[in-house]
């Protein structure tokens, strides 16, 4: 990656974005040993300008930016950091330093949700008490909810319809860790159909 650093004297803007919700959670500025220091951890540090030095975020709260994806603008002087935070971003404690969270994205972080619900086996979970049940079972179990949905298609009343169409979203969640699929794949689907 070729940034350019001498055209902010030393330092370049990056934009943090969370990797699952795509909402943006931060602006900070890097230098040369600040970007190293973020690949070779996979935590993002930045350069502090009041400070006058590097520092790792979460390095006093534990709040770390684990680092998905680095993307580099077409100007070659901005950074796009795509990470999971572990806990709050903002020191004011909220998710982000422009606004409280958002539903926008919320699906993929709700199938990690679902992941790790299924993968450390929480037994009280309803989501994996129907994993365990199988293919057969989640598979029946959104067909339910797919006829739901169509049923309340019919009516006037939007907030069970709205309801039933979440329902099968979750449900349709299930099914595709059961397959061994991400919602990512199935919009790779979407988006490559878009294109043709």
């Amino acid at each position: 990656m070729n940034i350019d650093f001498d055209k902010g004297d030393g330092l370049v803007p990056v934009i943090i974005q969370h990797a699952n919700t795509a909402q943006v959670l931060m602006l900070g500025y890097m230098n040369k040993e600040a970007y190293n220091k973020t690949k070779e951890e996979q935590k993002v540090s930045f350069f502090s300008r009041s400070k006058n030095r590097i520092w790792t975020k979460g390095e006093t709260s534990g709040n770390y930016l684990k680092v998905r994806n680095i993307l580099l603008d077409c100007d070659n002087d901005t950074l796009l950091i795509q990470a999971i935070p572990k806990g709050p971003t903002c020191h004011n404690g909220t998710t982000s330093c422009f606004a409280e969270e958002t539903p926008k994205g919320f699906l993929h972080q709700l199938e990690q949700n679902i992941h790790q619900r299924i993968d450390d086996n929480v037994v009280e979970s309803h989501t994996n008490i129907l994993y365990k049940k199988g293919i057969n079972k989640i598979a029946q179990k959104v067909g339910e909810e797919a006829v739901e949905l169509v049923i309340e298609a019919m009516d006037d009343d939007l907030n069970l319809f709205k309801n039933e169409a979440a329902d099968l979203l979750y449900h349709f969640l299930i099914l595709l860790k059961s397959k061994n699929i991400k919602l990512t794949d199935i919009e790779q689907v979407l988006y490559d159909r878009n294109k043709k």
